[in-house]
């Protein structure tokens, strides 16, 4: 498991955006599991990795995604 603690990233997911706290890995090479703080009322969602975007990011040129 990885802890992005104390910054937490922010993504775009299927229900809207988040942060991802931490993730697991399935041992699979691809598609661990994220667990994201959702940003509208602060529920815990689980995702893949394949499902997610990444919110925003200047120093690497990433713009905000759209759902």
């Amino acid at each position: 498991m990885i802890e992005f603690a104390p910054y937490p990233i922010p993504v775009v997911t299927p229900e809207g955006n988040g942060y991802v706290v931490y993730v697991t890995s399935n041992n699979l090479w691809e598609n661990d599991e994220v667990t994201v703080a959702m940003e509208e009322g602060g529920q815990w969602r689980h995702f893949n990795t394949g499902q997610i975007k990444a919110w925003n990011n200047l120093t690497y040129g990433i713009k905000k995604a759209s759902q």
